[in-house]
């Protein structure tokens, strides 16, 4: 056993380690975004004294918004890379998940920290897969398994087929009859440790064969799907979620298709890598994932240069190749790339200098002489190693995306749904002092809805054209870059074909597909931000004049319009292909073809079945997605606009002028400085 993993052994029974006070180091932006949401907090506590419910039910709407502001970073990478020891570090709970889980675990484990005590009394969740999942991966052997049927490949088939079936016979074993009850359900704790979180996440058998251990470690790894843990990090300034995902090379590519999920639903994405194996060809499943997410919004993080000779030279060797790598296979360029040890990390949270070695010593002190910030010498010895490791750097790095990215786009949405709160509120009259209007409406009441219900029906009707221009367009550029494809991989086969036989098994790069399935995407992606623009702005603008007729203002009013959603990237695009395998399958296919003919024809038929799926997760799937929030703003803008009409123009309503408990009109005005300056600030 190795320095780090007897270590590991050592402190996986503390809850929390001695030194997390460190892990305010490197949150500094985090802390002064969560300054701006207490400014939004407390403007919208105060707008909550307003009597009047449509007021309160927006106010308490936005608040829940506000409250549930929880930035994901997925954490992705090599075996054996270290990343969830430094998962345990970023949270400051060592040996919190198991870091030598059997490589058959497809666990997902979304951590959960925040700064206060978490609301429910839930603290872990484990959900297990449904049986449509799980008959997926067993009686067709995930997606090796059809393609290892596409292509005739019995001797890859029977070694599936036997795979599985141990795997069953295991599962049963531990479960007995619970195993099929146990499908699609979850079980719920009102607190947790390492031993309940062993039991989801990390397959026994490989760790015990008799006693207790054996029947509680890792029971329901099997069919865990998804785990979520919420606990409270008070060193943090804001809930994050830190997500750790199954590595994406496996023996069924079935933890390949839930990396891509776990991607699709973070902003950013935390690649591991290990010092000594950085971006090797095994990982070129790893870089066709990332290379479809914006540089931004990678980051890479090598591991383990505790166990190099001298990291002071080796490191820059190391960030070379890795650049070097993804440029030739067109991966994030410009991604930053970080160094350091979650080792390092671990020992300064707990403190525990005897953990290093006298290896470990001098590697620490040959990177000191170049790793080390200006601002962290002269500093205590357990600072220094913490700023060492590199987790403070890469907590920065994610700090600044996060507050220039996903935060800011959350924080700016919520200010103008309350600037527009706060507009009407004044546009209405009831604000004491400064009004736009009288508080009377110019028009009926009930003529005021019907011409807001002619504004909703119309803009949403036009939403929906808009959208469905993009995305006849688009499919229509899937659609090209498809056929494109297959015919030139095809008309290439022919000409192998025709110059050196059967007897040379041929090969094809599947990257020109996916760079013009990624430019489709891309395309796609702005055109419709720029249509939904346009919708969104002419929707907020027909509500202004709403406004301006129904209270007879003199003056310009404007109400602000939604933000489009983000776009997910296309990680489906990197999924593992038939032509990205270069294995005993592939050969056995060739060797069963008899003449061109059947070369090109079974060929085309594999390749489209192949592709196909990924063509229509796009379509669909991806599509389907950006169609439901695209939807979802809208309705969200126009419910919320409705209310608020209905509540300004109500004649019965208790809406006090005087903004009932303690808000006065000089309150009121210092509310719209601080939003507005928050719109300033974002824009």
């Amino acid at each position: 056993m190795n320095d780090e993993s007897s270590f590991l052994k050592k402190t996986a029974n503390q809850k929390a380690a001695p030194n997390t006070r460190l892990l305010k180091r490197g949150t500094r932006k985090l802390r002064d975004f969560a300054e701006q949401q207490d400014k939004l907090r407390e403007a919208l506590n105060e707008l909550a004294e307003i009597r009047d419910d449509s007021v309160r039910k927006t106010v308490q709407r936005l608040q829940e918004q506000l409250a549930a502001i929880e930035p994901s970073i997925t954490m992705i990478g090599q075996v054996k890379a270290g990343k969830t020891s430094l998962i345990n570090a970023m949270v400051g709970w060592p040996g919190l998940l198991p870091a030598d889980v059997n490589p058959w675990t497809s666990v997902v484990t979304s951590l959960h920290a925040t700064p206060w005590e978490p609301a429910g009394d839930v603290r872990a969740r484990f959900r297990f897969f449904d049986s449509n999942e799980w008959a997926r991966l067993l009686d067709k052997g995930g997606r090796i398994g059809e393609l290892a049927a596409r292509a005739g490949a019995d001797s890859e088939i029977e070694k599936i087929r036997a795979q599985v079936e141990a795997m069953r016979e295991k599962s049963r074993a531990r479960l007995g009859r619970r195993f099929e009850l146990l499908m699609g359900t979850q079980h719920e704790y009102n607190s947790f440790d390492e031993d309940v979180v062993e039991r989801y996440v990390c397959l026994g058998d490989d760790f015990a064969d008799e006693g207790e251990a054996a029947s509680t470690q890792g029971r329901f790894a099997d069919v865990t799907k998804s785990a979520d843990l919420y606990f409270r990090r008070p060193e943090f300034p804001m809930p994050l979620c830190i997500r750790d995902t199954p590595g994406v090379n496996d023996t069924f590519l079935m933890r390949e298709q839930i990396t891509i999920r776990s991607i699709r639903d973070s902003r950013l994405c935390v690649v591991v890598l290990s010092a000594h194996q950085a971006l090797t060809s095994i990982d070129m499943a790893l870089i066709r994932l990332i290379a479809n997410i914006k540089s931004r919004e990678v980051v890479i993080f090598v591991n383990r240069i505790d166990e190099l000779s001298d990291p002071a030279r080796q490191v820059e060797e190391i960030n070379a190749s890795i650049r070097e790598t993804l440029a030739a296979h067109d991966g994030p360029k410009d991604a930053e790339i970080l160094f350091g040890s979650a080792f390092w990390a671990t020992h300064a949270l707990t403190g525990d200098m005897r953990a290093l070695s006298a290896e470990n010593r001098e590697a620490l002190l040959n990177w000191a002489e170049s790793g080390l910030s200006a601002n962290c010498k002269g500093a205590a010895p357990l600072e220094m190693i913490w700023e060492l490791s590199g987790v403070p750097a890469l907590y920065d790095t994610l700090s600044e995306r996060i507050v220039n990215g996903v935060g800011r786009e959350s924080l700016e949405r919520i200010a103008r749904s309350t600037n527009n709160l706060t507009k009407g509120l004044k546009a209405a009259g009831h604000v004491a002092d400064d009004a736009l209007g009288q508080g009377k409406l110019a028009i009926d009441r009930d003529d005021l809805m019907a011409r807001f219900d002619r504004i909703e029906t119309d803009c949403t009707a036009l939403l929906g054209k808009a959208f469905d221009d993009m995305l006849g367009f688009y499919h229509g550029r899937l659609d090209r870059a498809h056929q494109s494809f297959v015919e030139r991989a095809t008309t290439s086969l022919v000409a192998h074909l025709e110059k050196y036989g059967d007897k040379q098994v041929w090969t094809y790069d599947p990257t020109g597909l996916r760079l013009l399935l990624r430019s489709a995407h891309q395309v796609f992606g702005t055109r419709l931000n720029r249509s939904l623009n346009q919708v969104y702005q002419e929707t907020a603008a027909q509500l202004s004049v709403l406004y301006m007729n129904a209270f007879g203002l003199s003056e310009e009013f404007r109400v602000d319009p939604p933000i489009p959603p983000h776009m997910p990237p296309p990680v489906i695009i990197g999924q593992t292909i038939a032509l990205d395998i270069k294995g005993n399958w592939w050969s056995s296919w060739w060797r069963r073809r008899r003449g061109y003919q059947a070369f090109k024809s079974d060929f085309f038929d594999m390749i489209v079945a192949e592709t196909d799926p990924i063509v229509k997760d796009m379509k669909d799937t991806q599509t389907g997605t950006v169609r439901e929030q695209v939807f979802s703003v809208m309705r969200e803008f126009l419910a919320e606009q409705r209310l608020l009409l209905q509540g300004l123009a109500d004649p019965d309503g208790d809406t006090d002028a005087s903004f009932g408990t303690g808000v006065s009109a000089e309150r009121f005005a210092a509310i719209q400085a601080t939003i507005g300056t928050m719109m300033d600030q974002a824009a």
